[in-house]
């Protein structure tokens, strides 16, 4: 009789996806509750800009050796310990009373949570066979999209009854919990764990998974600086996350002060873009898969709707900001927010195929050039509203997405940086890059 496989790497995939979702509520609180910090501490734009870019120096310094432990001490001890990391200087969040505190802990915060992107995409790799990995990839990105989507009304809804510290103190506990559940659930391989049975492990595993497993590497950094398509994919997703973290860190004020939504509609209005961020992602690695089994090129798969997606974005950006209702505006948001779910999905997926089983390493690479435009996003963005107004602010932003079109077109995910062995005929192995 046949073994029906077990499908515990989607439930992997879930609580995949729950860590990220906290993460990035983790994120979203200290943006929704700005506008209450800003009257408690008399903070000014640029101040809370300069929080926000504290976050992502912190974040972006961990990106590539978040990566490279991912590949050398496995993703579930460094996920559980960047967890529990992050959680705690969450929860402090809740202690700070100056400008200087804010700083040093929200460094702290990015720091933890700077190792969890390229582990997860580590895991992915090892968890999901070749015809799943858009799919594993949307559960990674699917969490971190749907934090703002319930981030901002749970956040209103908890300052409202608890005052702005709870919303902290919460989350970093929820946290510490969900570290805890991975450590229980997760092993750096299918193999040998004790939910995943014959079937689902022969389904998971071919030879170049098997093959990964036996030993640990230092990624060739030599050959993949010297590869355009490398730095290529690193400077699209600055442009891609610089985008997103206008969004992330400005959304809320943006709408109280240019549209003139009170906190409780800021807080419902936030979520729209949010949302349709969410649904395309996760849309867009379904689709993705089935193309890719049906015989479609990666280059058109990951490249073109990389491209397709800023394009859009950059569409509704500016349409958003010289629409002239807070209706229409938020519309436009919502379709800008969400394109760019073809983008994020094709980029991470586009890690995976270029960087095999160093895709911990080029997804942390990725990751590093996006969060450095976390870093410029918050101070850049406050800087124009702050003397030509939220208009200017929202079309500069559209406008830096067709940089990163450009750079889209350098990425060729069916030729990987890495070197694949071929064995020839005669039996001699050679190695090549294909």
């Amino acid at each position: 009789m046949n073994e029906k496989p077990s499908q515990f790497r989607w439930f992997l995939a879930v609580l995949m996806f729950l860590i990220c979702f906290i993460s990035y509520m983790d994120r979203v609180n200290l943006s929704v509750a700005t506008p209450e910090i800003m009257k408690e501490f008399n903070f000014t734009k640029m101040e809370i800009g300069l929080l926000q870019t504290a976050f992502f120096v912190g974040y972006s310094l961990m990106q590539i050796p978040g990566g490279i432990m991912s590949e050398l001490f496995g993703h579930r001890r460094v996920i559980t310990t960047a967890a529990t990391f992050w959680s705690i200087f969450t929860a402090l969040t809740a202690a700070c009373t100056s400008l200087p505190m804010f700083a040093v802990v929200r460094t702290l915060f990015g720091i933890g949570e700077g190792p969890l992107a390229p582990s997860f995409t580590r895991f992915v790799y090892r968890w999901f066979n070749a015809n799943e990995k858009s799919r594993g990839s949307s559960f990674l990105l699917g969490g971190v999209f749907f934090g703002p989507v319930i981030g901002p009304a749970a956040t209103v809804a908890l300052m409202l009854a608890f005052g702005w510290r709870s919303v902290f103190v919460i989350f970093g506990a929820v946290g510490i919990v969900l570290a805890a559940a991975w450590y229980y659930f997760a092993t750096e391989s299918p193999r040998g764990n004790r939910f995943v049975n014959a079937a689902e492990l022969a389904h998971i595993e071919g030879d170049e998974a098997q093959a990964a497993q036996q030993q640990k590497e230092m990624a060739p950094w030599k050959s993949f600086l010297s590869s355009p398509q490398f730095w290529a994919i690193g400077i699209q997703f600055f442009i891609t996350d610089y985008i997103m973290y206008v969004f992330l860190a400005w959304l809320p004020l943006y709408l109280m002060e240019a549209q003139n939504f009170s906190l409780q509609k800021m807080g419902i209005a936030a979520s729209f873009p949010w949302a349709a961020l969410c649904l395309v992602t996760f849309a867009t690695g379904y689709c993705s898969d089935k193309l890719i089994m049906a015989g479609a090129s990666k280059h058109k798969v990951r490249t073109l709707l990389g491209i397709v997606g800023l394009a859009l974005c950059c569409a509704g950006l500016y349409l958003g900001a010289i629409a002239t209702t807070p209706t229409m505006n938020v519309f436009w948001l919502t379709l800008s927010l969400g394109s760019l779910g073809l983008t994020f999905n094709a980029g991470w997926s586009a890690c995976i195929d270029l960087g095999g089983k160093f895709s911990g390493s080029v997804s942390g690479w990725m990751n590093f050039w996006g969060n450095l435009g976390g870093v410029v996003a918050p101070i850049l963005t406050a800087w124009i509203a702050t003397n030509y107004g939220w208009q200017s602010a929202i079309t500069a932003t559209s406008a830096f997405a067709i940089i990163g079109m450009i750079a889209w077109i350098m990425v060729k995910p069916e030729r990987p940086l890495v070197p694949k062995i071929i064995v020839p005929a005669s039996g001699v192995a050679d190695n090549k890059t294909i």
